[in-house]
């Protein structure tokens, strides 16, 4: 398997996803378990296969290969999110103690997955570190934004760094709000996605001002989003190439924004996949490779 990912917006060589049917296990087991993950209601499996096949038909026009992670007795139905327990760098993977309890087996159940497609292990966080892969936003290839919430703290960014430090040369660590408080789904990425080198979807109200202010210094164009296209995951984007991303279905007004800033937006249906488990585009897939083809 070819594996290294410093990057949001390069082209998608391979991808790492998972199939509601083996996250979401049964409909029985979503009504009896959306209230412990935090969901909003439980979704409806049959509805969440059918999103779901729309949304991989239009990741695979973009990668050559999709890799799904089997179904897994230690991750639960928050592991279509496979964004959040690891992240593939170009020496390998690091995989994360995620703070949300529920979801610490999806790290071990990815980790057995990618080491037996050989993908080697650079580190991981442990101890009383906590990180996941929602707070780690890639700028450049030797250029993160980590973001210091409820889900990442000081000793998950103090380990990372460690981990990666023959290659980075900045780390910007980004203070969150507390937003709807520490039960909240809120990562970095939920108040900015990178879609191309010099251009970015955020939502400014909870951004800080040094950040903001660094990104447009960097010559970084912001395409902001409003309060109810926040709430429906509007600043949620995944770049697929170049010039092209998709982005969940319901937000119009990004859907504009976007394509006025020169992207070609693709659109899919995921109240089942996406807003009730308040996961868009990058937190269903994890890219374990971009760059020329």
């Amino acid at each position: 398997m070819k594996y290294g990912c410093q990057s949001m917006v390069e082209p998608i060589g391979g991808i790492l996803m998972k199939r509601p049917k083996d996250a979401f296990r049964s409909q029985q087991y979503l009504d009896d378990n959306f209230q412990y993950y935090g969901y909003l209601e439980p979704p409806n499996l049959e509805v969440a296969i059918e999103e779901y096949h729309n949304f991989e038909s239009i990741i695979k026009e973009f990668t050559q290969k999709i890799y799904h992670l089997p179904f897994d007795e230690r991750a639960g139905m928050d592991s279509i999110y496979t964004h959040d327990p690891v992240k593939i760098t170009k020496k390998g993977a690091i995989y994360f103690q995620m703070s949300k309890e529920l979801r610490r087996g999806e790290s071990e159940a990815a980790r057995d997955f990618l080491e037996s497609a050989g993908v080697p292990t650079l580190g991981s966080i442990d101890g009383e570190g906590r990180m996941e892969g929602g707070d780690v936003v890639w700028l450049s290839e030797r250029v993160v934004a980590i973001g210091r919430g409820y889900r990442t703290n000081d000793e998950g960014i103090r380990q990372f760094k460690e981990i990666m430090k023959d290659q980075l040369d900045e780390v910007i660590v980004v203070p969150l709000p507390h937003g709807e408080g520490e039960s909240a789904c809120l990562h970095l990425m939920s108040i900015i996605s990178m879609i191309d080198h010099d251009l970015a979807v955020v939502y400014a109200k909870y951004m800080p001002v040094f950040f903001r202010e660094y990104l447009l210094n960097k010559g970084i164009k912001l395409i902001g989003t409003n309060e109810y296209e926040y709430d429906y995951l509007g600043t949620n984007v995944l770049a697929l190439s170049k010039k092209k991303c998709i982005l969940l279905g319901g937000n119009d007004i990004m859907e504009k924004s976007l394509e006025d800033a020169g992207m070609e937006v693709y659109m899919y249906h995921g109240r089942n996949i996406s807003f009730l488990g308040t996961g868009g585009p990058t937190c269903l897939t994890n890219p374990i490779f971009r760059g020329s083809r």
